[in-house]
């Protein structure tokens, strides 16, 4: 299973979402430096490693932003410990305006 495919499985049993998007945004950052391991490497934008989520989700109802990306973050703790470098997380309640 892909990354991206148990992002978006844990997101949906977790949350039960509305709506959700998970994007692989890795093919952005070719070009961008990591350190990984003390090494400076160049991206080469191929892979599973920079996501943008985007969820509508009652469970949202009530929760700070902060709260939110902690429950999603902490929902997502071994992917961004296995490989998954950069998370962007636009999370929004029911009825909320969103910008996308």
């Amino acid at each position: 299973m892909s990354i991206q495919s148990r992002i978006e499985s844990k997101l949906r049993d977790r949350f039960s979402p509305e709506r959700l998007t998970v994007m692989n945004e890795s093919h952005l950052h070719a070009g961008h430096h990591h350190a990984e391991s003390g090494h400076h490497e160049e991206f080469d934008g191929k892979g599973e490693t920079h996501f943008r989520v985007r969820i509508v989700a009652p469970a949202f109802s009530g929760m700070s932003r902060i709260e939110r990306h902690r429950a999603v973050n902490e929902l997502l703790a071994d992917e961004l410990a296995g490989g998954v470098h950069a998370l962007a997380v636009e999370p929004a309640a029911p009825g909320e305006p969103t910008r996308w």
